[in-house]
């Protein structure tokens, strides 16, 4: 079972956040499944820490992000306590994690919670995963049945804290670790011929973009690690995914159908990568980084 404790990672914004997002590319080279359980919980444990919560996980506690879909979910009060019910998807982790935070529509706003992932409170709902790509996360639905939660934060908190955004371009370090599992086939292969050739060195300026706009962000978040750095998120997170995909795609045209029919780990990175790679949205990431860079100053 993956174990991710929450000492092995830096925080970001702490003067080594350069060496947070290489061990975040580390799991990704492991393989992007092990990078969407592991970064889950390393934001998790960052998240609480940015606003205070309790201390970090013991010993055995495994814990998940489950912010997607923020209104699926209903909080009230029960006395001094709260809690939370109704059903969210995108849960990944489902069977594994321990704990989670998750987002839910309270009385006074969209808040963060705590909860314990236990039944009867909290259920995976079976065949709500049927994915081929990333079907080890186990993102399955989870229906919350009163579930006893502890707010994390104040309304609205979460979503507008510098480590919003910190945590975004973290996954942009997971997809870029998983690039480099797809492309250690293209180096293994070692294939001497010249269009071969030219794909491996057209993945390396690829990768080669994809490091320096990481390092030149964790530079940024350690000089300023208050400030909100929505823009330079959504850029770090265009450049990675776009060298990510021009690796799948050389990779694929150097290497042919074989490693994808016969080398099942392989064909995993590349399914699981692809489907990773699809927590961009985009062109409506681009649209607001396009946005943002007529309402700032230019480069």
């Amino acid at each position: 079972m993956l174990k991710i404790e929450a000492t092995d990672l830096p925080l970001p914004g702490k003067g080594a956040t350069a060496e947070r997002f290489r061990g975040l590319a580390d799991l990704g080279r492991t393989g992007p499944v092990v990078a969407r359980l592991g970064e889950g919980h390393a934001d998790a444990v960052a998240i609480r820490a940015e606003l205070g919560d309790d201390g970090p996980p013991v010993d055995g506690e495994r814990w998940g992000v489950w912010a997607a879909a923020p209104r699926t979910l209903r909080a009230v009060r029960d006395g001094d306590r709260w809690r939370v019910s109704g059903e969210r998807p995108w849960c990944s982790g489902a069977g594994w994690c321990t704990h989670a935070l998750v987002t839910a529509e309270a009385e006074d706003g969209i808040r963060l919670f705590a909860v314990a992932n236990e039944a009867p409170y909290a259920v995976p709902l079976d065949g709500t995963w049927p994915a081929v790509g990333m079907a080890g996360s186990d993102s399955r639905t989870i229906r919350f049945t009163d579930a006893p939660a502890r707010p994390v934060g104040h309304p609205g908190e979460y979503v507008n804290r510098p480590g919003f955004w910190h945590g975004g371009i973290g996954v942009a370090a997971c997809w870029y670790g998983g690039a480099l599992g797809i492309a250690d086939a293209l180096h293994a292969a070692g294939k001497d011929d010249p269009h071969a050739l030219a794909h491996l060195g057209a993945v390396d300026v690829a990768l080669g973009s994809a490091r320096a706009v990481l390092l030149e962000a964790a530079a940024i978040i350690d000089a300023d690690p208050t400030a909100i750095q929505h823009r330079l998120a959504l850029r770090v997170r265009a450049t990675v995914e776009g060298a990510a995909t021009e690796v799948l795609d050389r990779v694929g045209r150097a290497l042919g159908a074989g490693p994808l029919c016969r080398d099942e780990r392989h064909a995993h990175r590349v399914a699981d990568l692809t489907v990773y790679l699809r927590q961009s949205h985009a062109e409506a990431n681009l649209e607001q980084l396009g946005r943002l860079v007529l309402e700032e100053s230019p480069w």
